[in-house]
């Protein structure tokens, strides 16, 4: 079991250096921001764009594989995110992996380009993957769909990993997890939303079971390197409330053959708050016995 955390981007350069330097001390094995023009509930307070939060985690840490939860076509063109994450993949060397969805309906993303959501979002979303897959896999891409267009867009020099980085897809419904099966080298889920947390846990193993299916269509269902990403931020109960608390998140999870659990990094209020001594205790307790039980 692989396990990582999801840093905000809202903190200054001098304390965002420090976080992201823990994270990669405590021993966690990748590290996740979000990708928004805004989140709502925090549009009045700091927030600093994914793409230089990312580049200033690439240089203070080593190891850490770092990415987006999740980056979205809701405020972005392949064309130009494919320039960004050429540069991050370089700058990282070669540990950055994009985690990508479709994005969501409303909220703050939609809401402040006036312009609504697009007639479809499944389709417009598996255009952006097709194209951001060959602009980080080739040269000279020339692409027109319904969403997107491209004429003869250059990609030199291509990502550090070959043939490009990695895709994490974020999938709850048959028509994304098609997406994440023919282009991921994982998938991540929320879960859904739910008041109980057994509930959740419902929601969780009913995302598995779609994903397990979507993965036998496309041929990839005994695929050993395909990823099984949880991420606990929208459960009902914070995970990181208390070191056995996240334990147990870990255990449910590699039940349901999930291979990573990602959990919020600690906040002093509001969304995600909970006391550093909980990830003090996750690092000195959790980590190390998921690491030599033979789950990892």
């Amino acid at each position: 079991m692989r396990v990582g955390m999801t840093v905000l981007p809202e903190h200054s350069a001098e304390s965002a250096r420090k976080i992201w330097a823990s994270v990669e001390e405590y021993g966690f094995d990748h590290g996740w921001t979000f990708d928004h023009l805004g989140w709502d509930g925090l549009l009045d307070g700091p927030w600093y764009g994914t793409v230089p939060t990312l580049t200033l985690a690439a240089l203070v840490t080593s190891r850490l594989e770092i990415g987006t939860l999740v980056a979205s076509p809701n405020f972005r063109h392949p064309v130009a995110f494919s320039r960004d994450l050429i540069g991050l993949d370089e700058i990282s060397e070669g540990r950055l992996t994009l985690g990508v969805g479709a994005g969501a309906t409303g909220g703050y993303d939609v809401d402040v380009f006036g312009a609504g959501a697009p007639k479809s979002r499944v389709r417009r979303f598996g255009e952006f993957v097709e194209l951001l897959d060959r602009l980080l896999r080739e040269d000279h891409v020339s692409f027109q769909g319904d969403y997107y267009s491209a004429v003869d867009a250059r990609s030199v020099p291509g990502c550090r990993q070959r043939p490009r980085l990695p895709f994490i897809v974020a999938a709850n419904g048959p028509g994304a997890a098609s997406v994440a099966a023919r282009y991921g080298q994982g998938w991540v889920t929320i879960g859904g939303m739910a008041e109980r947390l057994d509930a959740w846990w419902g929601l969780v193993s009913e995302a598995s079971d779609r994903m397990t299916a979507a993965l036998a269509t496309h041929g990839r269902e005994a695929d050993p390197e395909f990823r099984r990403v949880l991420q606990t931020d929208a459960a009902p109960v914070l995970s990181i409330q208390s070191a056995d608390c996240f334990d147990d998140f870990l255990g449910r999870a590699d039940e349901l053959g999930f291979t990573d659990v990602v959990a919020p990094w600690p906040r002093a209020q509001g969304p995600f708050s909970a006391p550093r001594s909980v990830v003090d205790r996750i690092a000195a307790d959790v980590l190390p016995r998921w690491r030599t039980s033979g789950n990892d």
